[in-house]
């Protein structure tokens, strides 16, 4: 089955507000013990959300705030809470855009640990609280685009990848980074269904791994990860298509050769390795000319490397980018 192209978003297919925050609350309780337990402080919601969509579950304190604002977007709109965790695309827990709000619940983020291994000189296993800890968190506002055309901009927590990747040392050999997320059909309903080859994996070259830009993402809107937004770390590369911000990571390994990518080995011919957002390349399916933001009805031209190509278009000098895709 491939990543399915809305031709609209309709209303209906977003759950409604009441039920969701009631099942957000109920699923925030549950992890809400061991939260408190890794040191982590609740307090009052203020600032981005409203009354309505105060959430209950762990928030993140100390937030370092970034030039990456809703500000520095010019006419971009912050997408609403509700919008952001209970529209997703995480076949883990169903290929449906609501379902994995409605079945993330069975996912265990605590304990957690990732293994960061390969073609580096220290390699180790960090637990989530470590990694929470390495390096100060930032909030950092990116657009994110998907590569069904549908797009959203979210107040993303988190830090630089390269923070992390730089305590293992990589080797002169490390030329690419490869990612893994969880793959357990007993908390991952979707894994029990050969929609793709499980484990999910993805990858970057070891340049855009080490960009800046590149966020090893750990919270949204002041909290900790909702569970269907990849809860407790996953990567967020805003200026590629989404399915390259890989969800619940367990594994990150420094390799010498390009690593196979889930959507890759489905549909070569739709999903290649790099997936930089380009509206001169089509899926073969539908245009990526324009895409449709998460609560506005008009369509808008889509934005080469999703707006940040004064950022990265560096990167691909020289390249084909319609053969390189």
């Amino acid at each position: 089955m491939l990543i399915k192209k809305p031709t609209d978003i309709d209303s209906a297919e977003i759950t409604p507000q009441q039920t969701f925050l009631n099942r957000r609350r109920f699923v925030a309780g549950l992890g809400l013990a061991g939260a408190a337990g890794a040191g982590y402080l609740i307090s009052q919601r203020g600032g981005l959300l409203t009354e309505a969509e105060a959430q209950s579950g762990p928030k993140i304190e100390g937030i370092k705030p970034t030039k990456y604002t809703k500000e520095s977007l010019g006419e971009d709109k912050l997408t609403t809470y509700k919008d952001a965790t209970s529209y997703n695309n995480y076949y883990e827990f169903g290929t449906g855009k609501d379902e994995p709000a409605e079945n993330a619940g069975s996912l265990i983020v605590r304990p957690w640990t990732v293994q960061i291994d390969g073609e580096c000189l220290k390699p180790q296993t960090l637990d989530i609280e470590k990694i929470l800890k390495l390096s100060a968190i930032e909030e950092r506002v990116y657009r994110f685009r998907c590569v069904e055309a549908w797009s959203m901009v979210v107040p993303w927590l988190g830090y630089s990848l390269s923070e992390l990747l730089k305590l293992v040392q990589p080797t002169s050999k490390a030329k690419y980074v490869a990612f893994q997320t969880l793959a357990d059909p007993k908390q991952m309903p979707g894994v029990r269904s050969p929609v793709l080859k499980w484990p999910y994996a993805e990858g970057l070259r070891i340049d855009e791994a080490m960009h800046p830009l590149c966020l090893l993402g750990l919270g949204i809107y002041g909290e900790l990860l909702p569970k269907q937004n990849g809860a407790p770390v996953r990567l967020i590369v805003p200026w590629k298509y989404g399915f390259k911000s890989i969800k619940s990571i367990v594994r990150i390994r420094l390799v010498e050769a390009m690593p196979p990518t889930a959507w890759n080995l489905s549909q070569p011919s739709e999903y290649g390795f790099y997936s930089n957002v380009n509206p001169e390349v089509d899926h073969p399916r539908w245009s990526q000319a324009t895409e449709r933001r998460l609560g506005e009805l008009r369509r808008r031209k889509t934005l080469p490397f999703n707006g940040y190509a004064p950022d990265v278009a560096k990167l691909y000098a020289g390249m084909d980018l319609k053969t390189f895709f």
